[in-house]
């Protein structure tokens, strides 16, 4: 399980973890049921600035959260998302067209839009958060984001062959994912009622795009689904402190 966790931690952050000596297909399967603990490791990074900084400025503190937080995750998500927009504008329904710029590293103006929309709402989230001292909230957004992956992968077939993301999708514990993954949601329900709700909302219209568009999943919608999930939930929770 050590190894597993920590495996999870190399795949999902940027954070020094120990040598993990060989590794096998099921061990990233197996990895995969502690993403959301990762996720909630990043939650605790990201409110440490918090108890440091009490008396921020809120609008500091959110620009500070929101970069921090890309960093952590080395933009591994936000790249998905990128890619995401670009291959589904640019893809124009053609399945084949979608695949092939899914793989480029270019990033075109649809990529840029996301970006710059999930970033500016997840920091004007953050900030009204913040300004309430709804920390709880921002603890659970990294962790409900990562729940939102076992959720893709459980519903959603893979349909690009190789990759550490097939592995995963392969030799994942499926009812034990499927535990994990209700026992995240129900997290959330308790926190924040219309943030999980937005969140849900935005994953099942996301995911039913992924079918017309892909007919299944790939790692960046995965990273889409992972950003795209944060920022409602930030969104959804602060609409009801406005």
């Amino acid at each position: 399980m050590r190894t597993h966790f920590f495996l999870a931690i190399a795949f999902l952050t940027r954070l020094p973890v120990p040598d993990l000596g060989k590794l096998e297909a099921p061990d990233f399967g197996r990895a995969a049921l502690f993403y959301p603990l990762v996720g909630l490791v990043i939650g605790g990074l990201l409110c440490v600035l918090g108890l440091v900084f009490p008396h921020a400025s809120p609008l500091l503190l959110a620009a500070i959260l929101t970069v921090l937080w890309a960093a952590i995750t080395g933009g591994l998500h936000l790249d998905g998302l990128a890619d995401s927009a670009d291959a589904w504008l640019g893809g124009f329904g053609d399945v084949e067209k979608t695949h092939r710029i899914l793989k480029d590293p270019l990033v075109g103006a649809a990529g840029v839009i996301a970006l710059v929309g999930v970033l500016l709402l997840k920091f004007v989230a953050l900030s009204v958060l913040i300004a309430h001292q709804q920390w709880l909230v921002i603890v659970f957004a990294p962790l409900l984001g990562r729940t939102l992956i076992l959720l893709l992968f459980l519903t959603t077939p893979y349909v690009r062959s190789g990759g550490l993301a097939s592995a995963v999708t392969q030799h994942l514990p499926r009812q034990t994912a499927w535990w994990i993954t209700a026992a995240g949601l129900l997290v959330g329900i308790t926190v924040s009622t219309a943030g999980i709700l937005l969140m849900l909302l935005g994953f099942w219209l996301l995911r039913r795009l992924m079918l017309q568009r892909l007919h299944g999943c790939t790692g960046d919608t995965a990273g889409a689904s992972v950003e795209s999930g944060e920022m409602l939930w930030l969104t959804g929770a602060a609409l009801t402190l406005s």
